[in-house]
């Protein structure tokens, strides 16, 4: 059973580009879950807990960020920091091998695999969550990036998971969807 310390939800709408260039508004949501790492402290090589933990919060959290969308979810991304007595391996345990499930479970899809990024962090400190297209793993207009940090966590002895949607890819997108045949 995880112990939830606390769950956050970040929500974005972005109207204009870097430039002020109005654009399609692109909405992103991504939910945050702050826990308590059964690990921590401790090698082990059965990290099966952790495993379990992952698909907990996949489908406590998958639903809502979607519901909080405008618009359907076109992209998608999932991250985790590990506090400083953890592991990163405990933190690729959380988001890799049952997370994905109840993720791509709330986008109708989800053919492509999900960007994802992992790090070992103090309180406080952020993260860039990678963003891909869910169904095409080359389109490179959705290639995105939501950078993301919870002001009180991780504790050492704690782990933040983040999985994140967006109804589109990056405001007025100039790079191509595929790649480039030379």
């Amino acid at each position: 059973m995880v112990q939830i310390r606390k769950i956050v939800f970040i929500r974005e709408l972005i109207t204009s580009d870097a430039f002020g260039e109005p654009c399609e508004p692109v909405s992103r949501v991504a939910a945050a879950a702050v826990f308590r790492n059964p690990l921590a402290g401790r090698f082990q090589t059965d990290l099966s807990a952790l495993f379990e933990i992952g698909a907990e919060l996949g489908l406590k959290l998958a639903e809502e960020a979607v519901a909080q969308l405008i618009g359907h979810p076109v992209s998608y991304g999932k991250a985790a920091i590990v506090g400083s007595a953890g592991d990163m391996e405990h933190g690729g345990a959380v988001i890799h091998p049952k997370l994905g499930a109840p993720m791509r479970g709330a986008t109708d899809g989800g053919e492509a695999v999900i960007p994802s990024n992992v790090k070992i962090g103090t309180i406080g400190t952020s993260i860039d969550l990678p963003l891909g297209h869910k169904d095409n793993p080359w389109s490179f207009d959705h290639f995105d990036t939501m950078t993301l940090s919870i002001p009180d966590g991780p504790g050492p002895d704690e782990i933040v998971m983040f999985l994140a949607y967006a109804n589109r890819g990056r405001p007025i997108p100039r790079c191509g969807s595929g790649p480039i045949k030379t």
